[in-house]
């Protein structure tokens, strides 16, 4: 039986979702992942959904049945409902799932079938959005159209649905920047900027994108240096208005335009933290893309990574998957036909954090206990990381490492020593993986920002007086035993689907 949060949203059995996601190789992941686990946990809790069209990323309608399958459908992630269904599992799917080839980069989402494009006006009555690139570094235009345009383009396409009663918008809490303090859930007003620059338009930004692309080309430039321009590009304008980098950049401004463009649109937008592999739902320890905290347990754990750098105090504000989406599924309940924007902030940090110290606790742990074995099938032994808070100190002691490794590398080669040179290699790759995991997560290392999430603890409070199905519908932080999750779920996940 339907619980009565889900059979509110589809009893009549003729709403339709629009689930608005694009899938793309060049993606972490992290939104994508969302968005399967969202689509997987609306099949398997409420059959009678009539229909979800998925925007999927693709230059026709067969390429994108395609992508569905194998990157979607064929997944382990759907091996519960797979089961569930039994050989009317492939029916049900095609019954209830209609890929929609498109991008939300474009206007009317790049849709070409006017037919389909009509039919979707007509039926389409919540819209979902978490088409993004999650790359803290891409090309600003890219980064531009997925993360700031696409959010708008969703917005327009659902006014001319006539049935629509809500389009939720799937952002980042990282939209704050390197703030600290109590991070409110407030939203950001057209313009706004973190460092409090004025000039901020994004028509303008779009320009300087568009100019600067089009100048690259003209002088027929490498398709490799366009890329890395652009790409520097947005890094320098999301650092002269404040942000680290250009996908926080790109989706505050994504927000902005939303708040500009809904009129009086019912919208939610939820600003998830760091999400991290699945707590119970549709199995403990899903997880896919080497994000974040990930890509270092990674390399802690095949002992590529023993030097971190990071405040051993600073609180990873983390929230599984599967919660996540619970959230937003109440958030759906909640907010069907009610004319306001609402701004969830999902994560532990306000009422269950923890710590860098005791995530390298965790892993240390884990790793001590279950030696992952390299390719040679010796178990790798790993040893408490050394742990700096000072990023001078720690950029001294790799420079000098990298310089002392460079010189006996070239001593190594000059003697023709083959195994010592092997063994330099290794240390010098290991200091550029370090390198590289700092450059990369540095603003994040020392961040400082708890993230309130006032409005989402009244939405779960709401939900439990109208009888949510807590078991079913968890997303309360509050459940969670890190120390439990991380051991005997998260990182065990990770080397099974990551190593």
């Amino acid at each position: 039986m339907p619980t009565a949060l889900c059979y509110y949203i589809w009893q009549e059995r003729n709403n339709r979702l629009f689930h608005g996601f694009e899938t793309t190789p060049r993606q972490l992941m992290h939104h994508v992942r969302i968005a399967e686990i969202l689509v997987e946990k609306i099949l398997r809790v409420q059959p009678n959904v009539r229909k979800l069209y998925l925007l999927v990323r693709a230059k026709d309608p067969e390429s994108a049945k395609i992508r569905l399958q194998d990157e979607v459908i064929g997944k382990e992630l759907f091996r519960v409902l797979r089961e569930k269904m039994g050989e009317n599992f492939e029916s049900f799917i095609s019954e209830k799932i209609t890929p929609v080839a498109g991008d939300t980069s474009y206007e009317n989402l790049g849709l070409i079938d006017d037919n389909l494009k009509e039919e979707m006006f007509k039926d389409v009555d919540i819209v979902i959005n978490v088409a993004a690139t999650t790359k803290f570094e891409e090309r600003y235009d890219v980064a531009l159209g997925v993360n700031t345009m696409g959010p708008s383009n969703v917005v327009n396409f659902a006014k001319k649905c006539v049935n629509i009663k809500l389009v939720i918008q799937v952002s980042t809490a990282y939209v704050c920047g390197e703030k600290g303090g109590l991070i409110p859930e407030s939203p950001y007003s057209m313009g706004e900027t973190l460092n409090d620059l004025p000039g901020l338009d994004i028509d303008i930004e779009k320009k300087l994108a568009e100019q600067l692309l089009s100048n690259l080309k003209s002088r027929e430039l490498p398709e490799k240096a366009i890329r890395q321009i652009m790409k520097n590009f947005g890094r320098q304008r999301a650092k002269l208005y404040g942000w680290p980098n250009t996908y926080v950049f790109t989706k505050a401004m994504g927000e902005m335009l939303v708040g500009q463009t809904r009129g009086d649109l019912p919208v939610v937008i939820m600003r998830p933290t760091i999400v991290c592999s699945t707590y119970k739902e549709p199995f403990p320890g899903w997880v896919e893309g080497c994000r974040t905290i990930d890509s270092v347990a990674v390399n802690y754990g095949k002992g590529h990574l023993s030097i971190f750098l990071a405040d051993r105090n600073s609180v990873f504000d983390l929230i599984p998957a599967d919660m996540f989406v619970n959230s937003i599924i109440v958030a759906m309940k909640a907010h069907v036909n009610q004319p306001s924007m609402t701004i969830y902030q999902v994560g532990c940090s306000y009422r269950n954090p923890v710590t860098f110290s005791e995530l390298h606790d965790f892993h240390y742990n884990y790793f001590t206990q279950h030696p992952w074995n390299n390719n040679e099938g010796s178990p790798v032994n790993v040893r408490k990381g050394l742990v700096l808070s000072n990023i001078l100190i720690f950029q001294c002691i790799l420079f000098l490492w990298i310089f002392l490794v460079g010189k006996v590398l070239n001593l190594a080669n000059m003697m023709g020593s083959r195994s010592l040179q092997q063994v330099l290699i290794n240390i010098d790759k290991k200091l550029n993986i370090a390198v590289k995991l700092v450059e990369l997560y540095r603003p994040y290392l020392f961040f400082k920002g708890i993230f309130v999430d006032s409005n989402t603890e009244k939405l779960r409070i709401t939900a439990r007086e109208n009888g949510l199905d807590e078991d079913m519908f968890n997303f309360d932080p509050m459940s969670i035993n890190w120390k439990d999750f991380f051991i005997n779920v998260h990182i065990p996940a990770i080397v099974k689907y990551l190593f």
